[in-house]
């Protein structure tokens, strides 16, 4: 059956329920990307069904000893983000192959070690179980990496900590709720 086949309002049905299949798999990919750079173990696992495997390169195996590596590997780092960009998705019923370009960053508590950043894709097989979609099998392809100078110096450091409370745990700002602007406004001279 293709679309043409269908009555107006099952058409509609069904353009309806691809495009919040598709807004579902993206938000699993942002829930991921936020967990990790959050540490926020529970959000990144929501990404994954329970016998979801991984193939991240340095690691291989089932979704709840990478997130055992992939904290481990994140706590030696000072500050790290996952940047998700072109985004692709083929629906087949409750199955769904998806294509997630990203970017890595990651900076380290000693002035020595460059800033890391690593670009890639992520290749998913995911589920709708239960109504929820899900990672069952992930590659990490990492197609280039390259290194800078960490130019943030402790100077600056210490002014952003005064201004911005940034954490990678449930104190960042992001977890408020609700938000609530507790800084007064300052001017610059």
């Amino acid at each position: 059956m293709t679309i043409e086949d269908l009555t107006p309002d099952s058409a509609l049905t069904a353009a309806v329920r691809e495009l919040a299949d598709r807004a579902a798999i993206l938000d699993c990919m942002h829930r991921y990307a936020r967990g990790m750079d959050r540490l926020d173990r529970a959000l990144a696992r929501s990404a994954y069904h329970d016998d979801g495997i991984d193939d991240h390169g340095a690691f291989v195996g089932a979704v709840e000893d990478f997130l055992d590596w992939a904290f481990s590997y994140h706590a030696d780092q000072a500050r790290h983000q996952h940047y998700l960009a072109n985004h692709s998705v083929e629906l087949d019923g409750d199955r769904a192959h998806a294509e997630t370009y990203y970017l890595f960053v990651a900076s380290y508590p000693d002035a020595e070690t460059p800033l890391t950043i690593v670009g890639g894709r992520y290749v998913d097989r995911l589920e709708r179980r239960d109504e929820r979609w899900g990672i069952v099998a992930r590659v990490c392809l990492v197609e280039w990496q390259t290194t800078l100078p960490d130019q943030l110096t402790s100077q600056a450091l210490a002014f952003l900590a005064q201004i911005q409370t940034v954490a990678r745990d449930h104190t960042d700002a992001s977890y408020d709720r609700p938000l609530v602007v507790s800084r007064s406004a300052q001017t610059a001279s």
